[in-house]
């Protein structure tokens, strides 16, 4: 599986940015795909993920009513829509695939993209 995320960029806090993640491959062996963020000097970070088949989502607690992921089946292109963004969510955003149900924990996911950097300037 090969993943290509894009879409990041320097924004202005409350603005928005859209991030796409488009898959190639073998899909077939991905149950599940993840956003995980990571700012300087800081631990990599779970942000959202998202089924293929019925599009159950989970995020964690700093992005909900804010950030919205979402999949295009069809495209094997996932999305993260990121609303009302703060200086704090500037980071290097990855999407990462997993066989798996979704979760927060990176050691679930065993294919990522090379990373998006967002700057959200104050």
């Amino acid at each position: 599986v090969q993943l290509q995320a894009s879409g990041g960029g320097l924004v202005q806090a409350g603005g928005s940015l859209r991030l796409s993640c488009a898959t190639s491959g073998r899909t077939f062996n991905s149950y599940a795909m993840g956003w995980f963020r990571q700012a300087p000097g800081k631990e990599r970070e779970f942000v959202a993920a998202i089924r293929w088949h019925g599009g159950s989502t989970v995020y964690t607690n700093s992005v909900k009513g804010r950030f919205t992921i979402s999949r295009d089946n069809a495209k094997n292109t996932v999305y993260l829509q990121m609303n009302s963004l703060k200086p704090e969510d500037t980071a290097v955003y990855y999407c990462a695939s997993s066989p798996y149900s979704g979760t927060h924990d990176p050691r679930q996911y065993n294919y990522w993209g090379q990373g998006t950097l967002v700057t959200v300037s104050s």
